[in-house]
């Protein structure tokens, strides 16, 4: 675990060489110009599809809520900074393969010459993870939520939300479930350096039960039980995906180690 924590080694060839600090910052300054490129290039894709992103896509959740949601703008330059938003943000979410990708070149030089041939399959399952996520927030959360909210209160009071608050809590939610269904992910790296283990986690599966069904009552807008298990059996499978996954990295360290041996 200390070789992979403590010093990045590369490995050509059978030869080993540390990367001076130097070499670290000039890498991952080259990662990051290679994913504001990726984002750059999916934000001016994203422009010519913005009336159909704004229409169709972040403004149906209000239109089909019951009873409907009505949007008002409430400065004159209101829409215009709401579509530079969107078209970025949604360039962000189109480029998060190139990102992906570029965040595990950076990690690239501390693995064995075995290990790299796995960055394809782990761009892949993060982005997959990644749009899950996003996609729960999008057609499980968000309905409830703005059913709820919109047919929460007195009759006499009429919800008219601002628009700059209502893509606010839409893109927040879809970006918030898919951070968290990375969980996958982050537990893979974790397992790499020898952080996490499959022990640790089956130990406090029971603590993890409790946190899932405190954040799936957090996040759920109506207080019911069925709204909260459909949230929190996701996350709880997550978990134990988790763990399957943490425990296959650590059974490949221990194989590997034994053949060392």
């Amino acid at each position: 675990m200390s070789e992979r924590v403590d010093d990045i080694e590369l490995h050509e060839e059978g030869a080993t060489r540390e990367m001076s600090f130097w070499e670290h910052l000039e890498e991952l300054r080259a990662r990051l110009i290679w994913a504001l490129v990726g984002i750059g290039i999916g934000t001016i894709i994203c422009a010519f599809f913005a009336d159909d992103i704004v229409n169709k896509f972040l403004l149906a959740p209000a239109i089909h809520s019951q009873p409907p949601l009505k949007i008002q703008n409430l400065r004159p330059y209101g829409q215009l900074m709401l579509y530079m938003e969107i078209v970025f943000i949604a360039g962000v979410i189109l480029s998060i393969p190139n990102t992906l990708y570029q965040l595990w070149k950076f990690v690239e030089p501390a693995l064995f010459p075995h290990e790299r041939k796995y960055i394809t399959s782990i761009v892949f399952f993060s982005t997959l993870f990644f749009l899950l996520g996003g996609a729960f927030g999008y057609f499980v959360l968000i309905p409830k939520a703005l059913s709820f909210f919109s047919g929460f209160g007195s009759t006499n009071i009429e919800n008219i939300i601002d628009v700059q608050a209502y893509f606010g809590f839409v893109v927040g939610m879809v970006l918030a479930c898919a951070v968290v269904f990375e969980l996958p992910m982050l537990s893979f790296f974790l397992a790499k350096l020898g952080i996490l283990t499959p022990q640790f986690m089956r130990k406090y599966r029971r603590h993890a039960i409790i946190v899932i069904l405190l954040v799936a009552a957090a996040i759920t807008p109506a207080p019911d039980v069925a709204s909260q298990i459909m949230v929190a059996i996701p996350l709880y499978l997550l978990y134990e995906v988790s763990i399957i996954v943490v425990k296959f990295v650590r059974a490949g360290k221990q194989k590997k180690e034994a053949a060392s041996a």
